[in-house]
């Protein structure tokens, strides 16, 4: 039975609120912030960073997402060099539901890695390293 029938059945029943997804996500912890919104004006995502060294922003395909079982991974290189490796920035978002209210609080995780290489041959042993940052901040709903 659609809604619509069950209001006619009932005159006092309200429909369901409607869940609404999150596209802005604003973060905080271990001395990084991070505002992440999946689409901007023209449709594209948009990342800013910041940490103690390094303000950046990334748009469009600056940013890596892949849907995962425990949340979105959501990339970005902080540093990039020619000769040595490079530096990534992923943030694990959570899926969340939005009901009678545009924002909620979440906790998560980013993860700073260092991948190492070498321009004279691959070199020995791991090569990517990880530092756990715990993150806290809300997602959000905003019409843009």
């Amino acid at each position: 039975m659609n809604v619509q029938v069950a209001q006619n059945l009932n005159p006092n029943a309200q429909a369901a609120p409607q869940i609404k997804q999150p596209n802005l996500f604003e973060l905080v912890g271990d001395g990084i912030s991070v505002s992440y919104s999946t689409t901007n004006f023209g449709g594209r995502p948009v990342l800013s960073y910041h940490d103690a060294f390094q303000s950046k922003s990334f748009v469009g395909d600056q940013i890596n997402t892949v849907d995962t079982e425990i949340g979105t991974l959501v990339t970005v290189t902080i540093v990039l060099t020619v000769d040595s490796g490079s530096t990534t920035f992923s943030i694990l978002i959570p899926a969340v539901n939005l009901r009678t209210s545009d924002s909620a609080q979440i906790s998560t995780y980013g993860i700073t890695t260092l991948h190492r290489f070498s321009i004279i041959g691959l070199p020995q042993g791991q090569t990517e390293f990880y530092t756990l940052h715990q993150l806290s901040g809300t997602a959000s709903f905003v019409v843009s």
